[in-house]
């Protein structure tokens, strides 16, 4: 059998993909599976971060090795050109810790030039330590001629090349170059979690926000609906998927 495994942050990321396909948690991990023939895709997610991220992906290889490896998941734009709520195929992941640059696999089956199939050649994906703020957005562009920006990918590119598989990126935006956002890194714990009742009550005492919040909730569903059209458009050429993915339940 072929695994594919599909690595995310959070479960929101997933929901439009992963409806219908068979839900559980193990060791902290959320885990959906969907299979047909002899191919597996297993979509996992256990936080934000690089170590979740890796925590995820380890527990879907628990049930045997897999053949490629999607990162994918929200991200925030450095540039205007990037727009919220729309999804990209990322060329190439970047650690803006040690300015490391890896490179997507072609995501046409070798010997095709479909450009189509290939990504958006210019789109170029920073992977940073916590999560930025508007005005560190800049930098990172400019130290790194960065496009978008997340907490995970970088891990995700290192673990497929030292396993020899595919590795593919496809990031939706769920924030624009310039949103005044509240700093979110307080509301992270060290594995992770995000501390939403936390979250909640700091927000409701700071109503200036309230706008810009309710925006990057409305970008990031549609986001995440994107995300599952490209993946799908990769993985489920002909459909058979989008025939039966209309179970909204993530319990399944």
């Amino acid at each position: 059998m072929t695994r594919t495994a599909i690595v995310a942050a959070m479960p929101g990321e997933l929901r439009p993909l992963v409806r219908g396909w068979r839900h559980q948690k193990r060791n902290g991990v959320h885990l959906w599976r969907w299979s047909s023939g002899q191919a597996e895709w297993v979509a996992a997610c256990a936080g934000v971060g690089q170590n979740a991220a890796v925590r995820a992906l380890k527990e879907v290889e628990r049930d045997g090795p897999v053949a490629s490896i999607f990162s994918v998941g929200w991200a925030g734009a450095l540039k205007h050109s990037c727009k919220a709520g729309e999804a990209y195929r990322v060329a190439g992941v970047i650690d803006t810790l040690t300015n490391e640059r890896s490179r997507v696999s072609p995501f046409s089956p070798l010997g095709q030039n479909d450009g189509a199939r290939m990504g958006h050649p210019d789109i170029w994906l920073a992977t940073a330590t916590k999560v930025v703020t508007q005005s560190e957005k800049q930098t990172i562009a400019i130290d790194y001629y960065a496009d978008l920006v997340d907490m995970e990918a970088i891990a995700i590119a290192r673990v497929a090349k030292a396993r020899g598989v595919a590795f593919h990126c496809i990031k939706g935006v769920s924030d624009g170059a310039e949103d005044q956002l509240p700093d979110f890194n307080p509301f992270l714990t060290a594995d992770g979690r995000f501390k939403r009742v936390k979250f909640i009550v700091f927000a409701l005492f700071h109503p200036g926000y309230w706008q810009a919040l309710k925006q990057m909730g409305e970008n990031s569903k549609m986001a995440a609906e994107h995300i599952a059209v490209q993946v799908l458009e990769v993985l489920d050429p002909e459909g058979k998927i989008r025939k039966t993915n209309g179970d909204t339940n993530l319990s399944r």
